[in-house]
């Protein structure tokens, strides 16, 4: 294995997140090693991309690889209510009349591995199949990592700096206790993919739609991929989906019964892949930086799926975190105030989409919301397509709870 022995940057994982971060370092001439536990291909869920992804997906200049590729082209977002309604889609270029208001949904195996290799096209050391065994300190202050290759040797690099990107197994996040679960969205999922579930035509083929089951205990997501598959994934309350149930296999038919709208979609197509469960759903760490080290993507944390947020936190963690480390490395300054400057704008960002979140699982009707005020029709849609980094987006919020006391004193 050819690395570097004393690179300014170290990145634990080669996720989107990862891949982002250490693109975005080494493309201003910073020595970044990479290392990444499993070897690419690998599978992947969180497969929607929403409509922000654009501006980071520029500056690592993936846009033409993605143009290029055979990702499904998405445009929308439809809803399905409990009854079987369904909305007429919310068509992003409404909104933002511009080549960003055009998505993708990708086949994570093949998209990570289009990140990963952009990465090391700019310069970044990439070496997969290398764990970390753990991350070096001296004091306080992150110092490098221990990392042992495939052949079992182990070796020490040392760094000005550490970023975590290892997903919700996160060393550090860990280390330091810092993870908070959300006692709101304790939530999990169960979904498989099928081959040849129907979609619709043209600029609507794409399109993520979003089912509520008819008891409204949870939603279906349906997202059509390329090569004729659909990933189809029920989410709901914890103990709803795996207490007292005899396996993930049963529970997925069982709520597939709830929700018609679905299994109409998927009555003539084969299902492909075993029935797959998550169970460790919403949480964020106390802190996204320390002393020479930082977290992005889900070592940070993760929000429930029900907008397709997930890439996007990644892309946008990564970004900060990336800008904030050069920033430091120009200075000479590693501490914890420098790399993690843009923690909070990030995450009143991410409590925006959670607010969101929030609202549809109470029931809110945002019909009903935009009706009584439609001059915030363009910000209910800045924050579905992720541009959630603007403080003027709160005034939204601030009617919501004004509606709402409204209908709760008539």
């Amino acid at each position: 294995m050819q690395l570097n022995e004393s690179p300014n940057v170290v990145v634990i994982g080669g996720g989107p997140a990862g891949a982002t971060v250490s693109t975005l370092i080494a493309q201003q001439g910073y020595r970044v090693e990479l290392f990444e536990r499993d070897r690419f291909p690998r599978y992947h869920i969180g497969e929607s991309l929403i409509p922000e992804t654009y501006w980071v997906l520029k500056r690592l200049n993936m846009l033409e690889k993605m143009k290029a590729s055979p990702f499904i082209h998405k445009y929308s977002v439809q809803f399905v209510n409990a009854s079987g309604k369904q909305s007429a889609p919310f068509y992003f270029h409404d909104n933002k009349p511009h080549e960003c208001s055009q998505t993708w949904q990708v086949q994570r195996s093949e998209f990570d591995v289009m990140m990963l290799q952009n990465a090391a096209e700019h310069g970044v050391g990439v070496h997969e199949g290398v764990r970390v065994l753990d991350v070096l300190f001296e004091g306080d202050r992150a110092t490098g990592v221990q990392i042992v290759d495939e052949e079992g040797t182990t070796r020490e690099i040392r760094a000005d700096v550490v970023v975590d990107a290892s997903g919700q197994s996160s060393m550090l996040i860990n280390r330091f206790k810092l993870r908070v679960p959300d006692p709101e969205l304790n939530k999990g999922a169960i979904w498989a993919y099928h081959k040849g579930g129907y979609r619709d035509n043209g600029k609507n083929e794409g399109a993520t739609i979003v089912l509520s089951l008819q008891d409204k205990q949870g939603w279906f997501w349906y997202i059509p991929l390329h090569d004729d598959i659909v990933s189809v994934g029920v989410v709901a309350d914890f103990d709803y989906l795996f207490k007292g149930r005899e396996s993930h296999e049963a529970t997925y038919a069982a709520e597939m019964e709830k929700c018609p709208a679905v299994k109409e979609r998927i009555a003539a197509a084969t299902r492909v892949s075993p029935v797959k469960a998550t169970k460790d759903y919403t949480y964020r760490a106390s802190q996204a930086a320390g002393e020479g080290w930082v977290l992005v993507g889900d070592a940070f944390g993760f929000l429930d799926p029900l907008y397709s947020s997930g890439v996007l936190l990644a892309l946008k963690s990564g970004q900060l975190a990336a800008d904030a480390i050069v920033e430091g490395l120009r200075k000479g300054d590693t501490s914890q105030a420098q790399l993690g400057n843009w923690e909070a704008g990030y995450v009143e960002g991410m409590n925006r989409m959670r607010r969101l979140v929030c609202e549809y699982y109470d029931g809110f009707s945002f019909g009903q919301f935009i009706r009584r005020f439609p001059e915030h029709r363009g910000g209910i849609t800045d924050l579905l397509i992720g541009d959630l980094f603007k403080p003027e987006l709160d005034q939204v919020f601030a009617d919501i709870d004004s509606l709402k006391a409204e209908q709760a004193a008539s």
